[in-house]
């Protein structure tokens, strides 16, 4: 679980809803079901004629990997090659075949494989960059549907606030009326504008970051497997590939004293 995509959006939701109870809001009011079915609705509709239905149908997978995936081990990774480069130094990239099935990345176990079967380094290279661009590309379609939602979601508001005001100028008059129905009819702007700002564009970054952070791992293990390839040695492939990283991160944080917590990847 994502505690600061979680946190992030609570914290949001809480300040808003708070501050208007404090200045003497009623709950009840926010609560508006035909703005928030023009807003949603609509929001939803636009977006699904921007993607395909099988795209739409995996909002759920990209929810999930926005509130709860974890960072990838990126020192694991590094160690994993390492391991590896040493085992090819000392028996041969044949050596490798054996461990490159237990791998339970794709790309990984795919790079191995390719150079355990003897493949041209530079073509290794190619199939690797390949098939790196289009995971990268895969994985953009999620951030792309929620920044289209976070566009959508203010527009549809807007439209949702002139609809009430259409039917607050339609009964005039009952002048008494107007000034509730007209703030009825400005919460379908706020569920646009705060749902765009609370919830679809903050996901579709916290996609990005994922996806940022999955090509880069996926970069080290592409210039793992080539540098292996190439029969570095363990030592030079550790500090190449640390290189991929920001100085803290390149070492794991030690438990706090007297702890104790295990040894945890540090993060970027």
């Amino acid at each position: 679980m994502d505690l600061a995509t979680i946190g992030g959006i609570g914290l949001a939701v809480i300040s808003l809803v708070l501050s208007f109870v404090l200045d003497g809001g009623s709950l009840m009011a926010l609560l508006q079901p035909t703005a928030a079915l023009i807003v949603f609705g609509g929001t939803i509709g636009a977006t699904l004629t921007t993607v395909s239905m099988g795209q739409f149908l995996s909002i759920g997978k990209y929810v999930k990997v926005a509130f709860f995936n974890k960072q990838m081990d990126r020192l694991g990774v590094i160690d994993q090659l390492v391991d590896l480069a040493t085992i090819a130094r000392r028996e041969g990239i044949l050596a490798l075949e054996e461990r490159g099935a237990d791998f339970s990345d794709e790309f990984l176990r795919s790079g191995v494989q390719l150079i355990v079967d003897g493949v041209d380094p530079e073509l290794v290279k190619s199939m690797l960059e390949t098939e790196l661009s289009f995971l990268e590309a895969r994985h953009e379609v999620g951030a792309r549907m929620f920044e289209a939602a976070g566009g959508f979601a203010p527009t549809m508001g807007i439209i949702g606030t002139v609809m009430g005001l259409v039917h607050v100028l339609g009964s005039l008059d009952n002048v008494g009326s107007l000034g509730p129905k007209i703030a009825v009819a400005f919460i379908a702007t706020l569920y646009g504008v705060a749902s765009a700002n609370i919830f679809w564009l903050p996901v579709a970054a916290k996609l990005k970051l994922r996806n940022e952070d999955e090509i880069l791992v996926r970069e080290i293990m592409l210039e793992g497997v080539l540098s292996i390839q190439a029969g570095e040695n363990p030592n030079v492939l550790r500090q190449k590939l640390q290189a991929f990283l920001a100085p803290t991160a390149r070492e794991r944080k030690q438990p706090a004293k007297g702890g104790e917590a295990e040894f945890e990847a540090a993060k970027a």
